[in-house]
C-alpha cells in the first residue's frame, strides 16, 4: 500500500490548485449547511413554543389556531376532564386563547409585518414555564394593557415599555417585556383573553392547551374528543403542532437549499476533477516509478482517491467551521402556517454536521474517481516516454 503520507505531500506540493479546490467545496459546504441550519431553526424555535405534557385542541381541519373556532360550550365541556392535571389550588391547568394577527411597522426598515396577538389566561404562563418577565410588570385585567416578546420589542415600533400600540379599535399601553428562552412566543404580543374578545368581538376561542395529568393517556382523551359529536375538533400534542407549523417552510427551504447545494456541487466536483486530472499528468514519471517498484494498479487508484478525499473532507471542514457562525445570526421570516413574523437562530446539530461531511466526501469521490482510474491504468513504459 501506497504511504498516505505520499498523498499529502502532493496535495502541499501543489498547493494553489489543492487550495481552490478546498475552498470551492468548502463554499459548497457552506450554503448546504446555512439552508439546512435555517430550517432546523425555525424548526426548534416553534418546537420550543410547546412545552412536555401541554396538550393544544384546534378545529378540526383548521391546521393552526389562524383558522380555529371553538366556542365557549365545547370549552366548557373539556374543561371538566378529568384527565387535566390540577394546580396546588385543585383548579384544572386549563386555558382557552385567542389568536389574531395585526400589522406593526419594523425598526430597521419600516416595513410592515404580521404580529400575533394572543389573549391568554392566568394559567397561560404557568402552562409555558419557560416564560417569565423581565421587563416591566403583569398587564392588569381591567385596562387596555399588554406585554410583548423580547424579539419583538428588538424589531418593530411602539413596543418598548410605556409605550403605545393601537389595534382592536383601542390603544393598548405595553407594560411589560417577557423571555420565552428564543421559543416563537417570543414573537408575540400577550394580552388578557377577555379584553382580546372584546376588542376584536370575537364571541369564540382559537385554541384549547392544558396539561394532562397522565401522559399515558393521551391517546384516551384524544379519543374521547375527537369522537364526540359536540365536539368537533382535532387533538395534538402541543409540540407536535407548533413542529407541523414548520413544515411547509422547512420542505420550501430544503428544496431550494438541496437544488443550490447540487448545482454549486456540479462545480465543485469538476473543480475536484481538473485538479486530481492535473495531478495525474504533472506525475506520470512517479505513477511509473511507482508500478515499477511492484505497486499494483488497485494502490495507484486507492493513492489517488485517498487525495481526493482529503481536499474533499479539509472542504468541508472549512464549509462547516464557516456555518458555524450562522448560530449568531438571528433573522426573521413569516411562518407559512400563521403567516406572522417570527425570529429565530440559526441552529447546527450533529446530523447536520454529518450530512455535510458525506456531501463533501461524495464531491471527492466523483471528482477524483475517473482521474485515479486514468492513473491506475498507465503502464509502466508509456508512463517513462511521457516524461
Amino acid at each position: 500500500m501506497i504511504p498516505t503520507s505520499y498523498s499529502i505531500r502532493n496535495i502541499i506540493n501543489y498547493k494553489i490548485t489543492s487550495t481552490l479546490t478546498i475552498l470551492g467545496i468548502g463554499l459548497v459546504v457552506f450554503v448546504f449547511c446555512a439552508s439546512m441550519m435555517l430550517t432546523n431553526g425555525l424548526a426548534e424555535t416553534l418546537v420550543a413554543s410547546g412545552s412536555d405534557g401541554n396538550v393544544t385542541v384546534i378545529r378540526q381541519a383548521s391546521q393552526t389556531e389562524v383558522q380555529s373556532i371553538i366556542n365557549y360550550e365545547q370549552a366548557r365541556i373539556i374543561s371538566a376532564f378529568p384527565e387535566i392535571a390540577r394546580d396546588d389550588n385543585g383548579l384544572p391547568m386549563f386555558t382557552n386563547e385567542i389568536h389574531v394577527l395585526i400589522t406593526l411597522k419594523k425598526l430597521e426598515s419600516g416595513d410592515e409585518g404580521n404580529v400575533v396577538v394572543r389573549g391568554v389566561t392566568d394559567k397561560s404562563m404557568p402552562l409555558r414555564p419557560m416564560i417569565r418577565i423581565i421587563e416591566g410588570r403583569m398587564w392588569e385585567n381591567a385596562g387596555s394593557e399588554i406585554i410583548v416578546g423580547r424579539s419583538l420589542a428588538e424589531r418593530f415600533e411602539n413596543c418598548k415599555i410605556g409605550e403605545r400600540i393601537r389595534f382592536g379599535a383601542r390603544d393598548w399601553t405595553v407594560v411589560g417585556i417577557f423571555d420565552a428562552e428564543g421559543s416563537g412566543n417570543e414573537s408575540e404580543i400577550w394580552c388578557d383573553v377577555e379584553q382580546a374578545g372584546d376588542a376584536f368581538r370575537r364571541p369564540v376561542y382559537s385554541s384549547l392547551t392544558f396539561r394532562m395529568a397522565d401522559s399515558s393517556q393521551f391517546e384516551a382523551v384524544k379519543a374521547k374528543i375527537e369522537d364526540d359529536r359536540r365536539l368537533p375538533l382535532e387533538v395534538l400534542w402541543e409540540k407536535d403542532y407548533y413542529a407541523r407549523q414548520s413544515e411547509a417552510f422547512s420542505t420550501f427551504i430544503g428544496i431550494v437549499g438541496i437544488a443550490l447545494s447540487i448545482s454549486f456541487g456540479l462545480g465543485a466536483v469538476v473543480g475536484a476533477m481538473i485538479t486530481m486530472y492535473a495531478a495525474v499528468a504533472n506525475r506520470t514519471k512517479e505513477i511509473g516509478t511507482l508500478r515499477a517498484l511492484g505497486f499494483r494498479r488497485l494502490n495507484i487508484l486507492l493513492s489517488f482517491m485517498f487525495e481526493a478525499l482529503v481536499i474533499s473532507l479539509s472542504g468541508g471542514v472549512i464549509g462547516i467551521a464557516g456555518a458555524f457562525f450562522l448560530r449568531f445570526v438571528r433573522v426573521s421570516t413569516t411562518n407559512w402556517g400563521t403567516f406572522s413574523e417570527v425570529a429565530f437562530n440559526f441552529e447546527i446539530s450533529a446530523g447536520i454536521v454529518a450530512a455535510a461531511i458525506i456531501f463533501a466526501l461524495l464531491m471527492g469521490i466523483l471528482g477524483g474517481f475517473l482521474p485515479a482510474v486514468r492513473a491506475s491504468r498507465m503502464k509502466i513504459v508509456e508512463s517513462f516516454r511521457a516524461v
